[in-house]
C-alpha cells in the first residue's frame, strides 16, 4: 500500500489558481467517489481551504497513483497543464505522512500556530468517511494526525503567539483606518473564520457588526452572540454602503460582491473608503472591485506580510514541533510497512500451527494420552517451541519492512517472496 499526496498551497500557487481547483463544499463527496473509481486509488480524502487544495490517497505502488490523482484534481479546471504542473507538489510514502502531520500541526500554515487548519482537516476526514472513501489506512493515519497535532499543542507553545488569518485581517484593517473605534463591519459568512474575525473587530473598538449568511439561522445565532444584526445574503446590497469593513469567508462558487455592487455602495458613501478583506477560496469579491477609487481589497495572499511579522517569535517552538512530527512519522510508517508483512506472517504462523497440531495429535494417539495432564504439558511444550522457532523469522520479516519508502518496495517484495519460497507459503496475495 502506498500513500500519495498531491496539492498546492499559498506558497506554490496564487489564489487565482487555488480557486480553480477548489470544488464547492457540497460537491466534494461526489468528487471523492469519482476518485475512488480510479484504477490505482483505494482510499482518498480532499482538504480544500483558503490556503491549500490537497488530495491524499492510499493505493497501489508506484508513480501511476500520483499521475492519476493529478489528472483527477485538474479535471475540468480552467487552467493550462503546464501552469498547474509548476505549482503542484507531490509527496509519497513517509513524505506524504510528514506533510499531513505538519499541516495539521499548523507548521505549514500561512500563520504558523493558527488553530483553524486542524478543524478543517477533521471536517475533510468526516466527509471522506461519510462518502466511504476513507477506510483502514486513512482512518489510522488521520487519527494519528489528530494525536500528533494535539501533542504539538500540548508539548510546545507554538499556539501561544499565533495570529490567525482572521486576526491578521483585522490588523490589516487597523493599518488602513488607523483607529477602528466607531467603525461598522459586515461579515459575509458565519463560519469559524468569520466568528474569529468578529471577535477581533469588537476587541479593537468596532461598535457594530452585521452578519450575512446563506443560512439565516446560522447568521442569527452568531449575531446574537456578538450583539449584532443578522441577515441573508440578499440583504448585503442594502447595507453595504453603511459599513466601513467587509470580511468575507463563504464557500460560494460565485462572487458575492461584484464591481457594480461595490460602485453603487461607494456612490452612497460620498467619498468614504470601503475596505474589503476576502479570505474565501473561491474569492467572494470580484478582483475588479480593487480597481475602484475608494475601495481597498485584500485577499488571503495579501495577508502573508502581516503573518510574517510574528513568525520569528514562534521559530523555536516550531523547531520543537518539527521534532515531534519526525518521531511520529517513523512510528506510523513502521505500522504501514508492517501491513505488507501481515499476510506472510499469518501464513507462516498458520502453517507452523497446523504442523504442530498434526504432530501433537499423532504423538498423543501413539501414547494413548489424548487427554489429561501429560497431553496438556505436551501442548504447552509444542506451543512454546513453535513460538521460539518463529520469533527470529518474524523479526526478520518485520525488520525488512520497517522504515522503507516507495523507492524500496521492490526490495520489500523480493524479501517477502524469498521468505514465502523458503517456507513454501505460496504466492504473496495482492494488497
Amino acid at each position: 500500500m502506498n500513500l500519495v499526496l498531491v496539492g498546492l498551497n499559498h506558497r506554490t500557487a496564487p489564489v487565482e489558481l487555488r480557486e480553480c481547483l477548489a470544488p464547492p463544499e457540497p460537491e466534494i463527496p461526489r468528487r471523492l467517489q469519482e476518485a475512488m473509481r480510479l484504477e490505482q486509488v483505494r482510499e482518498v480524502l480532499m482538504v480544500a481551504t483558503c490556503n491549500r487544495v490537497e488530495v491524499l490517497a492510499a493505493g497501489e505502488d508506484g508513480d501511476p497513483l500520483a499521475e492519476q490523482l493529478t489528472r483527477w484534481l485538474a479535471d475540468g479546471a480552467p487552467v493550462r497543464p503546464a501552469v498547474l504542473k509548476e505549482s503542484l507538489y507531490v509527496h509519497q510514502g513517509h513524505e506524504a505522512v510528514r506533510h499531513l502531520f505538519r499541516v495539521a500541526a499548523s507548521l505549514d500554515s500561512l500563520v504558523v500556530g493558527e488553530p483553524q487548519i486542524l478543524g478543517q482537516i477533521k471536517e475533510a476526514f468526516r466527509t471522506a468517511a461519510e462518502a466511504g472513501a476513507s477506510r483502514s489506512v486513512l482512518n489510522r493515519l488521520l487519527h494519528k494526525t489528530f494525536q500528533v497535532a494535539k501533542k504539538v499543542r500540548t508539548e510546545t507553545r507554538i499556539g501561544s503567539a499565533a495570529v490567525s488569518v482572521a486576526s491578521a485581517a483585522v490588523d490589516l484593517a487597523r493599518k488602513i483606518f488607523d483607529d477602528l473605534a466607531g467603525r461598522k463591519a459586515l461579515l459575509i459568512g458565519a463560519g469559524e473564520m468569520a466568528e474569529l474575525a468578529a471577535e477581533h473587530l469588537l476587541g479593537h473598538g468596532v461598535n457594530r457588526v452585521m452578519v450575512a449568511n446563506r443560512t439565516l439561522s446560522r447568521a442569527v445565532e452568531l449575531s446574537e452572540r456578538l450583539g449584532g444584526e443578522a441577515m441573508g445574503l440578499s440583504g448585503v446590497a442594502d447595507v453595504l454602503a453603511e459599513v466601513d469593513i467587509v470580511i468575507t469567508s463563504t464557500g460560494s462558487p460565485e462572487p458575492i460582491i461584484t464591481r457594480r455592487l461595490a460602485r453603487a455602495a461607494l456612490r452612497r458613501r460620498r467619498g468614504r473608503p470601503l475596505f474589503f478583506i476576502d479570505i474565501a477560496v473561491p474569492r467572494d469579491v470580484e478582483p475588479k472591485v480593487g480597481e475602484l477609487d475608494g475601495c481597498y481589497l485584500y485577499d488571503v495572499d495579501d495577508l502573508t506580510e502581516v503573518a510574517e511579522a510574528g513568525r520569528q517569535s514562534r521559530a523555536a517552538e516550531a523547531r520543537a514541533a518539527e521534532r515531534i512530527v519526525e518521531s511520529e512519522v517513523v512510528k506510523f510508517m513502521n505500522w504501514l510497512a508492517g501491513l505488507r508483512a501481515v499476510p506472510t506472517i499469518s501464513a507462516l504462523t498458520a502453517k507452523a500451527e497446523a504442523i504442530r497440531i498434526a504432530e501433537l495429535n499423532r504423538t498423543l494417539r501413539d501414547l494413548g494420552q489424548s487427554e489429561g495432564p501429560q497431553a496438556q504439558a505436551m501442548d504447552r511444550l509444542t506451543r512454546s517451541l513453535v513460538k521460539k522457532l518463529l520469533h527470529d523469522p518474524i523479526l526478520f520479516i518485520k525488520g525488512g519492512e520497517r522504515g522503507q519508502d516507495h523507492r524500496s518496495r521492490r526490495a520489500q517484495r523480493e524479501q517477502l517472496a524469498m521468505v514465502r519460497r523458503i517456507f513454501n507459503l505460496g504466492q504473496e496475495p495482492e494488497d
